[in-house]
């Protein structure tokens, strides 16, 4: 019998249908990751795609902010735990991501969405992440981000100049000195409030004589050397959330953070902050650093940072302020007093997603004194070397792309002024939307003129707002008050036309301390009108009308008519 007359056995077919699998499988996957190998028309089909998807899904935040889809049914759709056997084609792909996912996110450019600090970003940031991606630079080593590396560092120099204002010779002997660090990039404020609080720390409990410093020898030995009992920060009561993480991590415990009340304008006490420092000293309890906050998370409240930096400068105490939100306002001739003091601080943070109009997942931490940063410094003989250019080796985060790309441009795209028009802006369509508020009878302000483009105010239902308006309103008024506001803008928030989020403020009333559900408005975006503020109140007004003849609350309205007298 001839050779090719041969029966070939299963297990030859089966060999070589797997050869052929394989083989098939190796080019798909290597051509996603060798461009030339794609025919032209390929990557244009596929750049088709996504930029449609982008298109539409931009044109469509200019309609409504979200779908109503219920988040049950929206689960039910990644309900599905296997990786696929066999490489999906990208076509096919894009389709799942756009029907999926594009389809039902927030759609935070609109300009109907004001309830968070995110929004719309200038249109060279979707270019330049292609090509952060194309570049593919790890920030953390010189090796793997030669020019990316002085490009960042100036970049950074740039935005400390704009806190400090120190001198050319200073920005010239410290802006690409490998010994100074001006600043670090992070993935977010909350990294960023974290390394200047480790940096406070390191440095207030570092080596001295025979002690080698909290580094090597540990927080516990750091404190008995130098004398204390345990170790505290202090700051705001409506300090950030990360300052919580940062006191975890230091092995304070959150019981380490000592919280100082605020004014009815959500500004820290002053007298009460001097107070707590005395009362830690009196109790040998080492203080690591003094918190100022430039626009607090809930309503963008200043504290008075010039106040708290002479506390902190008396009593040689780092302070640090997290401007994550209210930093970018130094642009403003108009506004920066607001901020006066900053220029005192020991450590800044300013997040760069929220005010300075850059993409998520980046913030940046600033150092009046270029060596602190050294009191954190690592190495490692594989990758960061002791007098390297290595930018990993003063900062918490290790491999981190190209961050830097957006920033740069950024300051050099939209400038100074472009910035000082964005914030005049905001504060401006802020205090506009507080003035409407005030005129209607339906909301109540819930604080003063806004410090910057934060409010707070809430809903008050119909048979209250009698009571109200004469501050007469009791415990359970408030309550029925605040499951009114939360239920309102769940529902606002499902319907999707508009959204403005939701946080807790709290009064002292008869003594007592009580909450209240506020209504967050952020008036951040540029594309946002005083046309789009009106259509967002009126829709809150509009869907409480509603609520109001369902039969949500309807027996405490009624319970509330009742004991009112009102109709």
């Amino acid at each position: 019998m001839k050779l090719n007359e041969q029966e070939v056995s299963p297990k030859q077919i089966f060999i070589e249908a797997e050869k052929k699998s394989r083989h098939k499988i190796s080019e798909k996957v290597i051509q996603l990751f060798t461009p030339s190998i794609h025919t032209p028309s390929i990557e244009e089909k596929i750049d088709l795609q996504i930029a449609t998807i982008v298109d539409k899904f931009l044109n469509t935040s200019n309609v409504n902010t979200n779908t109503n889809i219920e988040l049950d049914s929206l689960l039910e759709k990644f309900a599905d735990s296997k990786v696929p056997v066999e490489p999906s084609s990208c076509e096919s792909y894009f389709k799942y991501l756009n029907d999926n996912v594009v389809a039902h996110s927030t759609h935070t450019s609109s300009p109907l969405f004001i309830g968070h600090m995110t929004s719309a970003l200038p249109y060279f940031m979707q270019p330049l992440a292609k090509l952060m991606t194309a570049m593919n630079q790890n920030s953390v080593k010189i090796e793997t981000a030669k020019a990316l590396s002085f490009y960042e560092r100036q970049a950074l120099a740039m935005m400390h100049r704009q806190i400090y204002n120190f001198s050319d010779s200073f920005y010239t002997q410290h802006i690409q000195n490998n010994h100074s660090t001006l600043g670090n990039l992070t993935s977010g404020g909350t990294t960023a409030n974290i390394t200047a609080l480790w940096c406070a720390r390191n440095h207030s409990l570092g080596p001295k004589n025979e002690f080698l410093g909290i580094e090597k020898e540990g927080l516990a030995a750091a404190l008995q050397f130098y004398g204390s009992k345990g170790a505290v920060i202090i700051g705001s009561e409506l300090m950030h959330f990360s300052f919580d993480k940062a006191a975890d991590l230091m092995g304070i415990s959150t019981q380490g953070l000592i919280r100082i009340p605020v004014d009815c304008n959500n500004r820290v006490e002053i007298q009460a902050m001097r107070q707590a420092v005395t009362d830690c000293q009196k109790q040998d309890l080492h203080i690591i650093a003094i918190v100022g906050i430039a626009g607090t998370t809930d309503s963008g409240s200043v504290d008075p940072l010039e106040d708290i930096a002479e506390i902190a400068e008396k009593n040689n105490i780092h302070f640090h302020v997290d401007a994550a939100w209210g930093g970018p306002v130094i642009f403003s001739q108009k506004h920066r007093q607001k901020l006066a003091g900053i220029e005192r601080a020991d450590s800044v943070t300013i997040d760069g997603h929220k005010q300075l109009y850059l993409p998520m997942g980046i913030g940046m931490v600033f150092f009046c004194d270029p060596s602190l940063a050294s009191s954190i410094e690592k190495q490692a003989s594989y990758t960061i070397r002791k007098g390297s250019f290595d930018l990993g080796k003063r900062a918490l985060e290790g491999s981190r792309p190209g961050m830097s790309l957006f920033l740069h441009a950024a300051l050099n795209l939209i400038g100074i002024k472009g910035y000082e028009f964005l914030i005049d802006e905001g504060i401006r369509k802020t205090q506009y939307m507080a003035t409407c508020i005030s005129a209607k009878p339906e909301f109540e302000l819930l604080t003063e003129e806004p410090d910057t483009n934060l409010l707070i105010y809430r809903y008050i239902p119909e048979p209250l707002r009698r009571v109200a308006v004469k501050k007469q309103l009791t415990e359970t008024d408030n309550q029925l008050i605040n499951q009114f506001n939360e239920k309102l803008q769940k529902i606002q928030r499902q319907i999707g036309r508009t959204f403005i989020s939701r946080t807790t403020k709290t009064i002292t009333s008869f003594g007592k301390k009580i909450p209240l559900v506020a209504m967050r408005a952020v008036i951040a975006n540029p594309l946002t009108t005083e046309g789009d503020i009106d259509a967002v109140l009126n829709d809150q007004i509009q869907i409480a009308s509603e609520i109001s003849m369902s039969s949500f609350l309807s027996r405490d309205l009624n319970a509330i008519t009742a004991a009112t007298g009102d109709i």
